[in-house]
């Protein structure tokens, strides 16, 4: 209640601001001014309030108004005052009226029909206020040259509010939209990362059933030997089995995040690589790093393998921005070579020699190392190695080209068209 009476003496107060913006085309207190835009916009935006109402209420509002000021000024008695501008209110009186018969809300999201269906009210209504200053106050009667003016600026009033209206209504979508979009970037983030852990998880439950496998293997064997420690091998089996099933409940979970409602199935490859690129400049930005970000795609592929690629792609992104000292380049690029699609990442970091080439795929191993001397998990480049691999594809480090590190990833065309369970 308190938000529709604050919503109201907005209306009320912007139309009778705006309604001093005006011209006298007829002569005597008959206006055209920008008040009725106003109006009109009000009662198109804040679709909550009811029309006639605000209609009467703002009529009235107007006439108290303009004799107010009226009196302000010193312009006459007060009486002859309310006589020069009650036709005015009898306008927002009918102008809301015939606004609400016709339903003209009902045709907000078409700007022609509404626009058309403004400038008649307004019209009408403008007819409503000179026949009463007609019989108030002798108003002439009404030439052709003025139906004609009533004509012209009720068109151009309305569609004036009408294209306010919609650009307002535009800038608003976008806003929303940008938001959106950035929700999505950030759940595809979310996901990328639980990519990660599920794949290595279910790695870990193939180990677990080898594990269970072997361990009674090793009971049956102890049993017909009649090992003392039988009955130990049998409860690592029976244990492991356990750490195995809870590990698919997880799993289960985990995968129930990932497909989450509202993310498309499929993405564009280049669409995935923009959003890797962006989210990475963020990053550079937040580690106060000035780094210059390109990247170029030539394929027009759509694939299923959105957290993959991204798991993939994020890693050796975010590597290369930890690697640059302060400033530097990151490019990106993608292209097709017969039956596979190629992803180049190079940078301008200080490189990788040859020794720790054959290093840095290993679980553990790391030259990453935080303020306080911690060294980093060293698993990035593992991981994204293993889901590569997944995928029969190749991830390695080529020769520095020039002052660029490079590496590059090679992925079977066919592979990333799998199901995500494929």
């Amino acid at each position: 209640m308190r938000e529709r009476l604050l919503v109201l003496m907005i209306i009320m107060l912007a139309t009778a601001f705006f309604g001093e913006m005006k011209v006298n085309p007829l002569g005597g207190s008959f206006r055209f001014s920008l008040g009725i835009a106003a109006f009109s916009f009000g009662l198109l935006w804040f679709s909550s309030v009811p029309v006639i109402t605000t209609g009467f209420l703002t009529g009235t509002f107007i006439l108290g108004f303009r004799v107010g000021m009226d009196m302000l000024m010193g312009y006459g008695p007060w009486l002859e005052s309310v006589y020069d501008h009650l036709p005015s209110a009898f306008y927002y009186f009918s102008f809301a009226i015939l606004f609400r018969v016709l339903r003209a809300r009902n045709y907000v999201e078409f700007p022609l029909k509404m626009g058309l269906i403004g400038a008649s009210v307004d019209f009408a209504s403008n007819l409503v206020e000179l026949q009463v200053r007609e019989f108030l106050n002798g108003f002439p009667p009404l030439t052709w040259q003025g139906f004609f003016m009533l004509l012209f600026f009720g068109v151009l009033r309305s569609f004036f509010a009408v294209g306010l209206y919609n650009s307002v209504s535009i800038r608003q979508i976008r806003a929303v939209g940008e938001v959106r979009q950035q929700e999505l970037e950030r759940l595809r983030m979310i996901n990328t990362e639980l990519y990660e852990e599920a794949f290595y998880l279910r790695k870990s439950m193939t180990q677990l059933e080898d594990i269970t496998r072997e361990s009674y293997r090793l009971y049956r064997r102890l049993l017909t030997s009649q090992h003392a420690e039988s009955p130990t091998a049998l409860t690592i089996a029976e244990h492991v089995h356990e750490v195995k099933k809870d590990s698919q409940r997880i799993l289960a979970g985990i995968s129930k995040l990932i497909n989450q409602e509202g993310l498309a199935p499929q993405m564009p490859v280049g669409e995935l690589c923009e959003l890797v690129m962006r989210a990475n400049q963020k990053y550079a930005e937040m580690l106060g790093k000035e780094i210059e970000f390109a990247w170029s795609c030539q394929v027009s592929l759509a694939t299923n393998q959105i957290y993959a690629l991204l798991s993939v792609l994020n890693n050796l992104v975010a590597n290369a921005v930890e690697a640059i000292d302060g400033s530097g380049k990151i490019e990106l690029n993608v292209r097709l070579e017969g039956r596979q699609i190629v992803f180049q990442v190079l940078d301008t970091g200080p490189g990788i020699s040859q020794d720790e080439r054959e290093w840095v795929f290993e679980p553990g191993y790391t030259t990453k190392y935080d303020a306080q001397g911690n060294a980093s998990t060293g698993i990035g480049l593992t991981h994204a190695r293993g889901i590569v691999q997944s995928l029969q594809g190749q991830l390695h480090i080529l020769r520095d080209l020039g002052e660029w590190t490079h590496f590059e990833v090679r992925i079977p065309t066919h592979q990333l068209l799998r199901g995500e369970g494929g």
